[in-house]
């Protein structure tokens, strides 16, 4: 059915104003793309009536704004791993971790009405799990607890963590399988960490983590973990020989004292010595006397 003239009259305004806008839109806002691939942020002029825009790209990254593409060229690092696609589409090669950014498309059209539009690309670079850092007791007595570790800090988005015994997983619910379900543990899929809270001969075995994200897995090597039975009867019988070979020394010392083998040498004569004799005279003893006479006088 046609339209009256008067009605046609009042939709041209209308539509001339949104032909002489420029607008932009994207096939894909939030590309994802694994670590040292290439990816294509869109950027599409959906309508604008001047010739040849003017294009510029931004980088948004913890706050700080950089360019990327301005005054027909690349910017930075981007020189040599990014160029236009499509006039306005901007193609990164060799993305990196430090790609993950919000990407701002921005086209002035001077001879529209509407002059400038934009529009946010929110890219994710992510980032393969390297091999994880595994801490494993080797030895654990009955009874006690024991924890373990696994983490890595390179994985984006961050890890998730999973523990095998013997190649076989556990579950953080340790009921759900009938071969755990004599264990006693906490496993954190978050913070890798497997703290069994009273270890039992059961939990013997090798242990090892796997750290996951959406990009890719890592392992680490397996590790063993014994759980010994803890030794009463020799611990005892230990702290009663040590109490007897001290009962031994300390009587082995008073028997020594008692001996003389500890008895200071002035206290048995030994250092005594005799008084020298000058020369020219001679002591002579008689029974009668019972002491030292002198024999001889000095010579003057």
């Amino acid at each position: 059915m046609a339209l009256r003239r008067p009605a046609l009259l009042l939709l041209l305004p209308l539509l001339g104003c949104r032909l002489l806008a420029v607008e932009l839109t994207s096939s894909n806002t939030k590309p994802v793309v694994q670590e040292f691939q290439s990816v294509e942020l869109s950027c599409i002029i959906k309508s604008t009536v001047t010739p040849d825009p003017r294009i510029e790209w931004k980088k948004i990254r913890d706050g700080e704004t950089s360019y990327v593409f301005f005054d027909n060229k690349m910017q930075g690092d981007f020189a040599t791993r990014a160029e236009i696609l499509s006039r306005t589409s901007l193609v990164i090669k060799n993305t990196t971790r430090m790609d993950t950014a919000t990407y701002r498309c921005e086209v002035a059209a001077p001879s529209d009405t509407k002059t400038i539009d934009e529009i946010n690309i929110q890219l994710t670079v992510q980032v393969k799990p390297v091999t994880p850092r595994c801490i494993v007791p080797k030895a654990i007595p009955v009874g006690k607890t024991a924890s373990l570790h696994c983490h890595e800090n390179e994985g984006y988005p961050k890890s998730t963590y999973s523990w095998y015994r013997n190649s076989e997983p556990l579950s953080p619910d340790m009921r759900s399988n009938a071969k755990f379900q004599n264990s006693s543990y906490t496993l954190n899929p978050t913070t890798g960490t497997l703290v069994f809270h009273a270890v039992h001969k059961g939990d013997t075995g090798r242990y090892s983590c796997i750290a996951t994200n959406d990009a890719g897995f890592a392992k680490c090597e397996e590790q063993e973990m014994e759980v010994y039975d803890l030794n009463i009867g020799g611990i005892v019988g230990g702290v009663l020989v040590v109490l007897a070979v001290l009962v031994l020394i300390t009587f082995g010392i008073c028997c020594a004292y008692r001996r003389g083998y500890f008895a200071n040498s002035k206290e048995t004569g030994e250092s005594y010595k005799a008084p020298a004799k000058p020369d020219g005279v001679n002591y002579i003893r008689t029974d009668d006397e019972g002491d030292f006479r002198h024999k001889s006088s000095f010579v003057i």
